[in-house]
């Protein structure tokens, strides 16, 4: 097949899309990618690039064309507005142009925001392709759960948005099973809406091999409890910090946190504030290949949401991480995220926005025996092995994208008779 993927973020900036353009191209199909500069999460854009340079580039034989945008800067309310909605502007006018010839399918990846699907829509109109579009982020509910909005006229508006994508798309495909339901209320057809979750880079599953040697940043010895991921509103660290207090006595127990964004200056300044900088170590954002090695040097995994439905529908894509790579988890969390963790036996769980929940799991886990601790990772490969396997995953979407190919040209040719 000819697939346009469509997505706001892309190569050289890390995200899953990357993985899975791959995947699609190493099963022989041919992919092009319309995109737009890169400027995550730094909101600078990357060496190299402009509004006007690279613009066309290849990436392991999968065309790349970007288009401009306003970078997102320090991640204001404003600035990420324009962000979101020049991507669209430009993609929805230059897409056409620029990605010439017929495709057999528009796959569009949302992490965020939801006006990645204007274009896709507009290009369906033009291409007379069929949309399959990967929700990874449920609009509005999480702008209302993160307070990024908090105007109820202007999230109604945002649901009038949603609607209008939702209901241009030819399957939505849902990454944790209780977001079907919420995409089905805005007027979806349920026989549209299809699950399908996250999986890990296949480095996560080199049995701990990496080709990356060290950490520019020395990481203290003890018990470890690494957070790897985005630094967001999100992901609650007032209450890992609170619980990182607590445990100031315990000069051993090491919080270790791999990543950026839009808190990362705040989380920075708060571990300055809290007298925090002996047992809560920031060692800032670094590439994909690295990830194995810096879960090599930890005793636990941390994932952590706010406590709100839309979180406990969630499956934070870091999980399938963790359980990939085979270290024990702790996870902060409510409904689906914990669920997993518990079902695998791959960890303990505690209630998300709860310090002392979060402490007591901490502790629980560093008093375990190291074979305890083994044996929960285990678990949870296992686990990872049976329910999100690249390959089983990549396998089963493009059968979807096949079937739906199939239905679309079957379609066209009965209106054309």
């Amino acid at each position: 097949m000819n697939i346009l993927v469509v997505t706001q973020y892309f190569w050289p900036e890390n995200f899953r899309i990357n993985d899975l353009v791959k995947g699609l191209h190493e099963r022989g199909h041919t992919i092009t990618v319309l995109t737009g500069v890169p400027n995550y999460p730094s909101g600078k854009f990357f060496s190299g690039y402009n509004w006007f340079r690279n613009i066309r580039q290849n990436y392991e034989g999968i065309d790349v064309i970007r288009v401009p945008l306003v970078p997102r800067g320090k991640g204001g309310s404003l600035r990420l507005m324009l962000n979101y909605f020049s991507f669209a502007f430009f993609a929805s006018l230059m897409g056409p142009f620029l990605c010439r010839g017929k495709f057999d399918l528009i796959f569009v990846y949302e992490p965020s925001p939801i006006t990645v699907g204007l274009p896709a829509i507009v290009l369906k109109k033009i291409k007379r392709a069929p949309v399959m579009f990967w929700v990874l982020d449920l609009w509005p509910e999480s702008l209302a759960a993160t307070g990024a909005i908090k105007t109820k006229w202007l999230l109604s508006w945002v649901a009038r948005l949603v609607r209008f994508i939702y209901r241009r798309c030819d399957r939505i495909l849902a990454p944790s099973r209780a977001f079907t339901a919420r995409i089905g209320a805005m007027d979806v057809d349920p026989g549209k809406i299809l699950y399908f979750p996250n999986w890990a880079e296949e480095l996560f599953q080199a049995n701990g091999e990496t080709s990356y040697q060290a950490s520019p940043v020395p990481i203290p010895d003890g018990f470890r409890v690494m957070f790897a991921g985005n630094i967001g509103a999100a992901q609650d660290f007032g209450t890992i910090l609170s619980a990182a207090e607590k445990l100031k006595d315990y000069t051993d127990v090491h919080w270790v946190i791999v990543g950026d964004g839009r808190m990362y200056s705040w989380v920075k300044q708060e571990v300055e504030r809290r007298d925090l900088s002996k047992t809560v170590h920031m060692l800032g954002r670094h590439p994909l290949e690295a990830m194995p090695y810096f879960f090599s040097q930890a005793d636990a995994m941390l994932a952590s949401l706010r406590r709100a439905l839309i979180f406990s529908q969630t499956i934070p894509g870091k999980i399938q991480s963790y359980l990939a790579y085979g270290k024990p988890i702790i996870a902060a969390l409510e409904g689906e995220g914990a669920r997993i963790v518990d079902e695998a036996g791959a960890g303990l769980t505690c209630p998300p926005e709860n310090v002392v929940g979060l402490v007591n799991a901490v502790l629980a886990m560093y008093k375990k025996p190291r074979h305890e601790r083994a044996a929960m990772g285990k678990r949870g490969k296992e686990y990872y092995a049976a329910n999100f396997e690249r390959g089983m995953l990549i396998t089963r979407l493009v059968r979807w994208m096949e079937e739906l190919n199939s239905a679309h040209r079957l379609a066209a040719d009965r209106a054309y008779r």
